[in-house]
Order: structure tokens, then C-alpha cells, then sequence
């Protein structure tokens, strides 16, 4: 069968599924509320199901009463006997795979689990709905006459008890119907070697030689073997590598500090950048509109929302709300319920709805992932707004970044110390520094009131970090690769003390 008919069968198939996102778009409480008593249902029968007499379950305030909000660690013993072989613990279905995810703040493995019902309900079926999206709104994509290139942090996955752990991508890899192998680069072989610097270079030569049309990863890895396969070939630009590429499906990290890294090296203004949000405990949003940030939540993936208002999150007035009660504009912890178990799980990332009809979101950051140690409530969009606007100022550009306390001692200020790696240093480090801080300023009231006069904050202190030393931490701590990522902010020094060590080597 010709290319182009293989191209054509297959966006047809991928857009009738527009018509059943319409559906959410429509009616999203609804959806949601179905889909809420629709899984409680399913559970009744399980340990948790009894426990908290799902059956008796009738509203939502039944359901926000009864069940408490979670941590990983609060539910870590009911998972580690999953692993272990016990089913029925905490979704009704056997639980086989289990994605390992350190993060960032916690040295700690989780483990979170992965059904069946998470895999072909949520993992797939975004997989798929990405396409849709995109092929929706560019009715001449060429996607299929080529292949994707995807950049996981796949390593082997590993079986203990009958169950299987490993990471993420990994686990989606080894899942993947078999007609995907033959859409996208590297193969599942490449892809699931453990060593971050072979796998890489495996890629380089397995990759170059296919057509690739599109691209799907974490941004900083991305870069990375970008750049690899730039300096390998001794071209300028991918596209006189892959000619027919038109877009890169990202997500993990956000993309302000890379954007004009990327637009260097991929510079045809038709290129298109689709922006995802997922995690190891689900698939969330998808951008939806072409060269828009904005991230429509999906609502029928198996996944219940609710949300913290930040303004009260961690306070005795904290308050847990639905769908239909968010605001524009206000920073919100996520609060989820899954289809492979998670009730009430607080996955610690804060979310702020751009619009409610439909329900489209920014990702802030985390709820770990601020500073906070003198009362300015830092946030990495703050963080990264003020980074964007400054570099713009002084020609600089940004490879990686990480911030924490000062703390005051004696009678001293306290302040905040950041280690920048450049790509592109700035000419006059002392005006970068006075005009991040403005920006920070403008940006950020709390750290305003606390800049002012120096009454609580001195000004920001940046270090200029040697080539590669992210990089350089990554290897040291074994986290090259996937979806590993730089600890933005921190109310601890362990991070930025560690950087600081590293540097000076």
C-alpha cells in the first residue's frame, strides 16, 4: 500500500476521535462525575473499597468526606504489598507493572502502579489524542509517511513476585501494540538499553538514517541528541538531516529555557512545538491548538480531578474542590483519582486554568518545588518568566538552572543563590543579576515586600557554572537520561551545595 494512502487511512482514523472529546468539552462536570462513580463502582469489592464502604457512596461530598487526601508515603505499605503479589488491595483488576519515579525532591524510589485499564485508557489513548489534536488543526501533517523519534528513559524493567517495575517509557514500550514499532525510531531494542552514553550514541546511528517526521521526548535530553547528531553529521540545521520533520511533541520539563536553543537548530517557521502534560501517574493534558501554551485538560482518560487552592494548601483552612468550582487564574495543587488505584493521590505539581470552557491549564510548577523560606513564595513560573525576559535583554541563553535559600545568620539577610549553566553567558553578569532581580520583582509581590529596601531579602547571588556541570550531576547521582530533571527550586541547600562542589572541579 502507498505511503500517502497508509498517511491518509491512518489521520482519518485518529480524527473520528474528535467527535467524543467534544463530548467533554460540553459537558465536563458531567463527565467527570460519571467517571468518578463509574470507578468507585468498579473498586467496592477491594480492601480500600470496603474500607471507606464505597457502595454507600452517593455524591461527591459523600465521596471528599470519606476518603482522605494522600501522599506516596501514606499509601507506600499498600503498594509495596501490590508488588509483592497481593491483589485487590486498591483497584479491582491485577496490578502487574509499576513505574519507578525518584523525582526530584525525594532520593526515594515510588512505585506507582500501572493497569491495564491506565495503560489503554489513559497512557494510549493520549498517545493517540495527541495525533488527533494535532492532525485537527494541520490538515496537510504528513506525520505517517515518516517515523517518530521517541526518547524515553528506558531501562530494563526489572520482576520480582510476579509484578514488574521499571521506568515509565520502559513499561509503555514493552506494552506497545506491535504495528507501533514499525511508526517510530529507535527500536524497542535501542531504546531499553540501560547505559545512558551507549544507548545515546546507538541512537545517533540508528536514527539518522530514517525519515523522521516527528520528534516526542523531554526537552533537555532532547537537546542533547539533537546536538549529538548535529556534531556527529557536521550539519547546521536538522532539517538538512530530516527534511520532512514538522513537529516535537515535548513535555516533563518546561520549555521556556530551551525554546530559542531549539529554534536555532530546527529554524523553519512552519515547525510546529506541542506541548504535553504527563507523569508516571497518569496523562493529563494535551495543547490542543497550534503555537499556543495552553494545555486542555482531558477529562475522560480515567482520571478524577480535584484541586488545593495554593492560598490555603497546607494550612488548617485548606480546602479540596471539584472541577466545577475552579477559578481563573488561581494556582492550584492537582489532586487526582485513577483507574489503577491512586484515591485522592496529591501528585504534587500546581496547575492554574488559563479558561473554563474549555478546561485549559499551565503547569506553575510544584508544591515542593518553590522557595519559600522567607515568605515570597517563589514559583518556577516566576522563576522562569523572569529568566526569559532577562535573557532577551542581554543576548544570554540558559541550559540549565537551580536555586535555594541564603538562610540569615546573626544579624544578616538572608537571600537567594542561583547557579546558572549558560549556553550563551551574558557580557556584564552584575546587569543580568539587577535586572533578574527586577524581574522578579515585577513579577512576584511576596518577593517584592521582602526585596524592599533589603528589609528581609538582599539582592539574588547567580554563579556561572563551567560547561557541562548539569550534565556532570546528572552522572554522578546515576540520573542520565528520560525523564529525569534539575531541581528548579529548593528550600534546601542539599541540591545547590551539591552544584557548588561540582563546580569547583
Amino acid at each position: 500500500m502507498p505511503i500517502r494512502i497508509v498517511n491518509s487511512i491512518a489521520s482519518w482514523f485518529l480524527k473520528k476521535r474528535f467527535h467524543q472529546i467534544e463530548l467533554f468539552l460540553k459537558y465536563p462536570n458531567e463527565v467527570q462525575n460519571e467517571l468518578l462513580f463509574s470507578i468507585l463502582k468498579l473498586a467496592r469489592d477491594t480492601e480500600v473499597g470496603k474500607k471507606y464502604d464505597f457502595a454507600s457512596i452517593r455524591t461527591y461530598k459523600d465521596f471528599s468526606q470519606r476518603i482522605p487526601i494522600v501522599t506516596y508515603e501514606d499509601i507506600q505499605s499498600q503498594i509495596e504489598r501490590s508488588r509483592s503479589g497481593e491483589q485487590n488491595i486498591f483497584w479491582p483488576r491485577p496490578i502487574k507493572w509499576f513505574a519507578k519515579s525518584s523525582g526530584t525532591t525525594n532520593a526515594k524510589s515510588k512505585f506507582i502502579p500501572v493497569s491495564t485499564d491506565s495503560l489503554e485508557d489513559c497512557h494510549y489513548a493520549a498517545s493517540k489524542d495527541l495525533l488527533c489534536m494535532y492532525l485537527n488543526n494541520n490538515e496537510n501533517a504528513q506525520l505517517f509517511t515518516g517515523k517518530s523519534l521517541r526518547l524515553g528513559g528506558s531501562k530494563e524493567l526489572y520482576k520480582e513476585n510476579g509484578t514488574v517495575f521499571g521506568d515509565l517509557s520502559a513499561i509503555l514500550i514493552d506494552n506497545m501494540p506491535f504495528w507501533a514499532e514499525f511508526s517510530s525510531t529507535p527500536s524497542s531494542r535501542v531504546s531499553l538499553m540501560s547505559e545512558w552514553e551507549t544507548k545515546m550514541a546507538a541512537i545517533v546511528d540508528e536514527t539518522t538514517k530514517e525519515n523522521v517526521t516527528s520528534l516526542a521526548g523531554v526537552p533537555s535530553w532532547m537537546l542533547v541528541l539533537l546536538n549529538n547528531i548535529l556534531e556527529k553529521t557536521g550539519k547546521d540545521n536538522i532539517f538538512e538531516i530530516w527534511p520532512n520533520l514538522e513537529v516535537y511533541f515535548h513535555g516533563g520539563v518546561s520549555f521556556n529555557p530551551y525554546i530559542d536553543q531549539y529554534r536555532a537548530i530546527l529554524s523553519k517557521k512552519q515547525f510546529k512545538y506541542y506541548e504535553i502534560y504527563n507523569a508516571s501517574e497518569g496523562f493529563f493534558a494535551i495543547q490542543d491548538q497550534n503555537y499556543s501554551g495552553d494545555l486542555l485538560l482531558m477529562l475522560d482518560y480515567g482520571i478524577f480531578y480535584e484541586f488545593i487552592p495554593m492560598d490555603t494548601y497546607g494550612t488548617s483552612e485548606q480546602k479540596v474542590i471539584p472541577l466545577s468550582d475552579v477559578e481563573l487564574n488561581k494556582n492550584y495543587a492537582l489532586i487526582i483519582t485513577t483507574n489503577a488505584g491512586l484515591w485522592r493521590y496529591k501528585i504534587g505539581d500546581t496547575i492554574r486554568f488559563v479558561s473554563l470552557s474549555p478546561h485549559r491549564i499551565k503547569v506553575t510548577g510544584r508544591t515542593k518545588h518553590h522557595i519559600n523560606a522567607f515568605g515570597e513564595e517563589l514559583i518556577i513560573e516566576n522563576a522562569e518568566d523572569a529568566l526569559k525576559k532577562v535573557c532577551k535583554r542581554t543576548a544570554s541563553e540558559i541550559v540549565d538552572y537551580t536555586a535555594a535559600p541564603i538562610f540569615m545568620q546573626g544579624k544578616g539577610k538572608g537571600a537567594h543563590e542561583w547557579i546558572i549553566e549558560f549556553k550563551t553567558p551574558p557580557e556584564n553578569m552584575s546587569y543580568f543579576e539587577e535586572l533578574f532581580d527586577n524581574a522578579l520583582k515585577a513579577l512576584n509581590s511576596d518577593y517584592e515586600a521582602k526585596r524592599y529596601n533589603n528589609m528581609t531579602l538582599n539582592k539574588p547571588k547567580i554563579h556561572s557554572a563551567r560547561p557541562h556541570l548539569f550534565y556532570d550531576w546528572f552522572k554522578e547521582n546515576d540520573k542520565l537520561g528520560g525523564q529525569h530533571k534539575v531541581p528548579r527550586l529548593s528550600n534546601s541547600r542539599e541540591y545547590i551545595d551539591e552544584l557548588l562542589r561540582l563546580n569547583k572541579v
